[in-house]
């Protein structure tokens, strides 16, 4: 996935806990295999091999089900959870402390929108070649929820799954106290934001500081608009509490391409939820 992952579990014996385990990492492990934009072998790598050419296949059963939540996470955000605009990193190098030039973004911004895509389940159908589909924003957080109710479906009934920062909680400590899970902070080096006592549900976080270029002053993070091709500027760190780890995962990504209006968005959705911006102010209800 990317980024470092770990899985902590209560079982009645080792044997227990590493079948458990071994069947939850396998599960992530598939997933990877499946939806990885970087392996040419990948599910999704056939996938966008149509994309290049403006045809169309019949999808998986699984692969739908992401597809139905995109497209619904399209729909609820006017249009900014896009799963089309991961075609904006070629011209994106977060590692060359480079901007890229306004032309070659705007070229992609052609081959972004899903509703350029004719999605009726099972069929997806790319009505302009050259499109990609990336998962990125989705998969990581259903491999989490997916791992969580693996190790449940075999008996465990205390532990946490975390990939990367995105976290779902089995079931509190053998003893019954709540998870310590702390928030970073977006500006300060091992700084920590908020500690937060989980007992069930998910977090997940999205900023501005995992992948970012820095130029007089002005900070480009790896969140880009599907709209503008841009980086959003407002805020800076979002992290959202929700019963699976997929909701509360696109919950943040929203909140962070919503950017000034984002805050409102996530107080009109209802789940616990701080927010950074850029100018240091924060806020939210897990903040209060």
């Amino acid at each position: 996935m990317g980024s470092p992952c770990s899985i902590q579990l209560y079982a009645r014996n080792a044997k227990v806990a590493q079948q458990a385990a071994k069947i939850a990492m396998d599960d992530v492990y598939r997933l990877e295999a499946k939806y990885s934009r970087y392996r040419e072998d990948s599910y999704l790598s056939a996938i966008n091999r149509i994309a290049a050419v403006g045809g169309q296949l019949m999808v998986d059963d699984e692969t739908a089900g992401l597809l139905d939540y995109a497209s619904t996470c399209y729909q609820q955000s006017d249009g900014l959870f896009d799963v089309t605009s991961g075609i904006l990193r070629r011209a994106w190098n977060f590692k060359s402390c480079k901007i890229p030039a306004p032309e070659a973004i705007q070229e992609l911004l052609n081959l972004v929108g899903w509703d350029k895509v004719d999605w009726q389940r099972p069929v997806l159908s790319f009505t302009v070649s050259g499109m990609e589909i990336d998962f990125g924003g989705v998969v990581k957080e259903y491999a989490v929820d997916r791992a969580a109710s693996l190790c449940h479906e075999i008996g465990i009934r205390h532990g946490i799954i975390n990939l990367g920062g995105d976290i779902k909680v089995i079931g509190p400590h053998a003893d019954g106290a709540s998870w310590r899970v702390a928030i970073r902070h977006p500006r300060i080096p091992g700084g920590i934001l908020q500690t937060l006592w989980l007992h069930s549900g998910a977090l997940a976080s999205s900023g501005d500081y995992e992948r970012c270029i820095t130029l007089n002053g002005i900070r480009y993070g790896h969140v880009l608009n599907p709209k503008t091709g841009w980086p959003v500027r407002n805020m800076a760190a979002v992290s959202v509490i929700g019963e699976f780890c997929v909701v509360a995962g696109s919950a943040s990504t929203i909140g962070m391409l919503k950017g000034e209006d984002g805050p409102a968005w996530l107080q009109a959705l209802g789940l616990p939820h701080l927010w950074v911006n850029v100018s240091g102010e924060s806020g939210g209800s897990l903040m209060e």
